[in-house]
C-alpha cells in the first residue's frame, strides 16, 4: 500500500510481543505492500518512533513494560498524533472506552477478523491521506 503523501510504501510500527502472533501479521501486512517495523514493547516502539516516522501504529494493548495505552500517549506528543489501531483480547465497552480515550482510531478484538483489519487499516489511512 503506497501511502498518499509519498510513493513510498506506508510504514507501519506494529507493537506485538508474542512473537508467533507478531511474524504471522508482519508477514500479512508485508504482503499487501506494507513496510513493517516490529517492536515487543512499550520501550522499543518509542525508540524505532524517535528514528523514523510511521504512518500507522498497530499495538497489542499488554505488554511486557506497560499497556498500548502507555505508548499511544508516549508516541503522541510534542503535537504529532499518529494513526493507531488497539488489538486486544477484550473488547467490553470499557476496553473499547479506554481505548479511544488513549488516542486509538480503532479497537479491534482478537481475533482480529481480517476483512474488518484490512478495512480498518484502509480507511485509516485514506482519511489521513485527505486530510
Amino acid at each position: 500500500m503506497v501511502c498518499e503523501a509519498s510513493a513510498e510504501p506506508c510504514h507501519v510500527l506494529l507493537v506485538e510481543d508474542h512473537p508467533d502472533t507478531a511474524a504471522l501479521m508482519c508477514r500479512i501486512l508485508e504482503r499487501r505492500g506494507y513496510r513493517v517495523t516490529v517492536a515487543t514493547s512499550v520501550a522499543e516502539a518509542l525508540q524505532a518512533a524517535q528514528s523514523q516516522p510511521f504512518d500507522l501504529v498497530i499495538s497489542d494493548l499488554r505488554l511486557p513494560d506497560g499497556s498500548g495505552h502507555d505508548l499511544l500517549r508516549g508516541l503522541n506528543r510534542d503535537d504529532v498524533t499518529l494513526a493507531a489501531v488497539a488489538l486486544s483480547g477484550y473488547g467490553t465497552p470499557d476496553d473499547l472506552r479506554g481505548s479511544r480515550e488513549a488516542g486509538f482510531v480503532e479497537h479491534l478484538t482478537k481475533p482480529v477478523d481480517l476483512d474488518r483489519f484490512w478495512a480498518t487499516i484502509e480507511r485509516i489511512l485514506a482519511s489521513r491521506a485527505a486530510a
